[in-house]
């Protein structure tokens, strides 16, 4: 015998059956009054409440995904040597940054920090100052 050709004995148990009149009398079983009571019952909707305390002014998105990466120039400065090149999948295998979804994500460099090492920077965001300073130091953004 297998799993499969088991039957049970009993036949299964039906649900009861609320708001029909009969034996349970005249509330069924919804107790009295109330939103739960009525016909339709139809509930509030939990959506709608989170919605409500966002701001809906023009031009404001919330978004709850991050698909970026930051990163500073300190912690450049540590895993990389002279002439390396950087670029996101090489950050992802020096584990400076990590996959998002599965998905190598696109990294933006900030100014936190010294840099030293002329290194080559391919695919990468740059506030203005980490421009700088990568330049200053002899370095490439192509």
């Amino acid at each position: 015998m297998q799993l499969h050709q088991i039957k049970p004995i009993h036949k299964p148990k039906k649900p009861k059956r609320i708001g029909r009149g009969g034996k349970r009398g005249t509330y069924c079983g919804r107790g009295i009054k109330g939103q739960k009571a009525r016909a339709g019952r139809k509930l509030k909707p939990i959506v709608r409440e989170v919605l409500k305390k966002y701001p809906k002014l023009r031009g404001y998105k919330f978004s709850a995904k991050k698909d970026y990466a930051i990163l500073n120039l300190r912690d450049i400065e540590r895993k990389f040597k002279k002439g390396e090149k950087v670029s996101p999948e090489i950050l992802v295998k020096k584990r400076l940054i990590r996959k998002i979804s599965g998905k190598i994500p696109k990294v933006k460099i900030l100014a936190k920090g010294k840099i030293s090492k002329p290194l080559i920077f391919e695919n990468c965001f740059f506030s203005q100052k980490a421009k700088e300073k990568i330049e200053k130091a002899g370095g490439k953004i192509l």
